[in-house]
């Protein structure tokens, strides 16, 4: 199951952006990087004009998420692909948990596809690195 539009990083900006200042959550076959809402760094500052308060809310109307893998993890495509959806499939399930804002990078390890197809444990982890990461609403 494919994500919504809404919920996909495409630009390379974005990308870059959420490699240069997001935070990195390693495991043994992903890292996720993770980049905070803008109006939690900006509810600190005080601001009273209502364009950036408009701005702000557009930003936070969905998490958005990008899948990077390498011909590292595998020279076939069609195994790239087929952890690039599983791991999709995933994240579209735990979305209503995820707080609003967000961009998020999963970046798949070479260890992944020594593991054949996706095993629970893969996605364990990445559920575990999203909690540490405090992704989900409430950090649960």
């Amino acid at each position: 199951m494919a994500l919504p539009k809404a919920n996909r990083l495409k630009c390379r900006k974005d990308f870059q952006a959420v490699f240069r200042e997001g935070v990195r959550r390693h495991g043994s076959y992903l890292t996720l990087r993770a980049l905070k809402p803008l109006s939690s760094i900006r509810s600190s500052l005080d601001t009273d004009t209502k364009n950036i308060q408009a701005t702000d809310s557009r930003h936070l109307a969905s998490t958005r998420i990008g899948i990077s893998i390498s011909t590292k993890v595998s020279k076939r495509a069609v195994v790239r692909n087929r952890i690039k959806r599983q791991i999709t499939a995933f994240l579209h399930n735990l979305l209503p948990k995820l707080s609003p804002g967000w961009r998020l990078v999963v970046v798949v390890k070479p260890t992944a596809a020594d593991s054949k197809c996706v095993s629970p444990q893969f996605l364990q982890e990445l559920e575990q690195l999203l909690a540490q990461a405090e992704v989900f609403d409430g950090h649960s």
